[in-house]
């Protein structure tokens, strides 16, 4: 059965929310036996370690960056039409939604995605930041945050076209982009060698969160390609799907229909309870002592303004946005991690848990 079959058996919401859950089932899982997690890879190069968790995370963009520009190379992935290059950008919320979000992560102890993988661990301090974050990121998108967001996204506007995506500027092909990926991929293969020592270092783990962020785009475009109505070719994100979630758990006769994100985020959740089970990592665990609960719902809402403002969490915009090469999604990227890095080093000067 070929995927025009499906697609008129199923429909093409029903198709994209089935591939969206088997992804993210990918994710869940391999995220939770990585340890794959933003902020701990921020925290090691704060403290000038750049250990595995910095490896895990180069080694993972590095596997989609390959699998993405090499699809692009031989012409089946068309990322032109997505949001991080064919629409309007912003530099002034990217940069400044970045900041905020990388503020929030280190309070929260967890970017997005690691709210969600930490949640089906158990971790109840991840449940409600990550509850927080969700209506915040709502408020942002078409709530009373929207006018706040808006006027800060309206100080410095890039058009969308060819030119977001920064290899096209240069004037670079995505063989360029290859270069590039093969060059991450060095590093985090250095480093994994410089600092495994007896720890088994979670290489495949690591590979597998790069492949479902890849797949996210493949698997949109090869249905964009099939489908009679238009489908946003896309990567994984969490931001918007995790509002999209509670207006769908709070108002279920106007949630918009199940697709490619309403399939993703429940799917990394399972798949990480799966992985927390099967290898005995399940526990609960709440606020302790020194986990004062203003700190995580202060970080929670930084990071659901500021990925909103910015166009998207570490995955959302720093990863799958970072692998089209968009220029916006760079600068997201870098400025989350100042954001982190300059928020770990004031709680860490004040004596403030980090």
């Amino acid at each position: 059965m070929n995927i025009a079959t499906l697609l008129e058996t199923y429909g093409d919401h029903w198709v994209l929310a089935i591939g969206g859950a088997l992804i993210g089932l990918l994710f869940g899982f391999s995220a939770q036996r990585s340890k794959f997690c933003a902020r701990a890879a921020v925290i090691e190069c704060c403290e000038g370690e750049w250990r595995q968790r910095f490896a895990g995370w180069m080694l993972a963009f590095a596997s989609a960056v390959l699998v993405v520009q090499f699809a692009i190379s031989l012409g089946f992935l068309k990322p032109e039409t997505s949001r991080q290059l064919g629409s309007l950008g912003s530099i002034s919320g990217s940069v400044l939604g970045g900041l905020m979000f990388g503020m929030g992560m280190i309070m929260t102890r967890g970017c997005a995605s690691r709210l969600i993988i930490l949640s089906a661990n158990g971790n109840l301090r991840a449940w409600i930041s990550g509850l927080v974050f969700a209506v915040t990121v709502q408020a942002t998108i078409s709530g009373a945050l929207a006018p706040i967001r808006q006027n800060i996204a309206s100080w410095w506007l890039i058009d969308g076209g060819a030119d977001r995506n920064f290899l096209n500027y240069f004037g670079v092909s995505s063989w360029a982009g290859l270069l590039i990926g093969f060059v991450f991929l060095g590093v985090a293969v250095w480093r994994f060698r410089e600092t495994s020592g007896s720890a088994k270092p979670m290489i495949w783990e690591n590979i597998f969160v790069g492949l479902a962020i890849a797949a996210g785009w493949l698997f949109t475009q090869w249905v964009a390609s099939a489908s009679f109505e238009p489908v946003a070719v896309q990567g994984l994100s969490f931001s918007g799907p995790s509002a999209e979630w509670l207006t769908r758990v709070l108002y279920t006769e106007t949630a918009p229909k199940f697709a490619f994100d309403a399939g993703l985020l429940p799917s990394v959740f399972v798949g990480s309870l799966i992985a927390s089970v099967f290898f005995g990592e399940f526990k609960f665990e709440g606020f302790q002592t020194e986990n004062k609960l203003g700190h995580y719902l202060s970080g929670a809402i930084l990071m659901g303004f500021g990925g909103v403002l910015a166009g998207g969490c570490t995955v959302g915009a720093g990863m799958s946005g970072g692998v089209v090469f968009s220029n916006t999604a760079w600068l997201t990227l870098i400025s989350i991690i100042a954001g982190a890095a300059m928020t770990y080093k004031f709680l860490k000067i004040i004596g403030a848990p980090t």
